[in-house]
């Protein structure tokens, strides 16, 4: 059986999740911009979704267009694509039949331009042992070389070791920043650690609060499934833009954007001692904001001492997901 981790996938650098899920596709030629920009500023961990989209505009029909237009680069990313879930209805199925099926799919669709790095799992189906899904990603497609890897996403820490009884789990996508920070306290980030998985934060900018770009809830209703999540309604978006605010403040007294100093914030996770590599993957759809997300800014102990203060003392108002919503699992 191949045992392939994160570290035999080559260098992987601060990370980019421009194929993201939004309802209001950008241009091919901004996105496939951007994804330029962020392979020339070192970002070249590239993370996607089969469901991102609709079949003819998705992660992986962006892809290809953005390796035809640039084959030399191919060789230069780790793409990571998720999949194992119903494109229409969003539920989860790791039946062998299902979970072929999507993989086949996501090749299909790069249509041999990049290879397949990692396969993330988007959500464990609780109807179908983890050890019949992860054993058909490993024997049928990473032992005969399909794909490289295999990754989890959005995991409790119990299926962390679950899965890391039949496989190597490559990589993990949980979401982590300033204004969700369950990861650090749920057990998934030492469970990363022990089995030397890749953390890959996603939303590491909050779903973008932390920038300062919302004032209230009317701002984040055109965004789609954001404007629903609990954190985003009124009364909790009132509330929790305090901390935004204390963030800009930070960030001024530090001479970078909240972006930057948030990002920041998340990859210095990653020299704590026992805690996991941790990657930030924020949603980047210009080559501007890649070029700001990929600026990097080192924290001082002073820095992260006072970052940790407001943490310690502010409690974010509203759940990650509406309830019922199955998450961490």
């Amino acid at each position: 059986m191949s045992q392939v981790s994160h570290r035999s996938l080559g260098p992987i650098g601060y990370g980019l999740m421009g194929l993201t899920w939004r309802p209001d596709p950008v241009p091919v030629s901004q996105a496939i911009e951007a994804m330029k920009q962020a392979l020339e500023s070192g970002d070249n961990l590239w993370n996607g979704g089969e469901f991102y989209g609709t079949p003819e505009y998705n992660s992986m029909t962006l892809l290809n267009r953005y390796f035809t237009q640039y084959p030399e680069d191919a060789d230069k990313v780790t793409l990571v694509i998720k999949g194992g879930v119903d494109v229409k209805t969003l539920v989860p199925d790791g039946s062998p039949e299902f979970i072929r099926k999507s993989v086949d799919n996501i090749l299909a669709q790069l249509g041999g331009k990049k290879k397949l790095d990692v396969f993330g799992l988007a959500r464990r189906d609780k109807r179908v042992p983890l050890a019949t899904t992860l054993r058909v990603l490993q024997e049928e497609y990473v032992d005969t070389g399909k794909i490289r890897g295999i990754a989890l996403s959005e995991c409790s820490a119990e299926t962390i070791h679950e899965a890391s009884k039949t496989c190597k789990i490559a990589m993990a996508e949980v979401e982590l920043s300033m204004f969700s920070q369950d990861t650090l306290h749920n057990g998934v980030a030492a469970a990363c650690a022990q089995y030397d998985i890749l953390l890959m934060a996603y939303s590491p900018i909050g779903r973008g609060i932390l920038t300062g770009r919302f004032r209230s809830a009317e701002d984040a209703k055109h965004l789609g499934m954001i404007g629903s999540l609990p954190r985003f309604q009124d009364d909790a978006m009132a509330h929790n833009l305090k901390l935004v605010d204390q963030v800009q403040a930070l960030a001024d007294k530090k001479g970078c954007t909240p972006a930057q100093l948030a990002l920041a914030w998340v990859r210095s996770i990653g020299k704590r001692d026992g805690m996991p590599h941790v990657i930030p993957i924020p949603g980047s759809t210009t080559a501007s904001r890649v070029k700001e997300n990929s600026t990097i800014v080192e924290l001082e102990e002073d820095d992260l001492q006072a970052i940790e203060k407001l943490l310690a003392n502010f409690e974010v108002k509203g759940g990650r997901y509406p309830p019922g919503m199955p998450i961490e699992i």
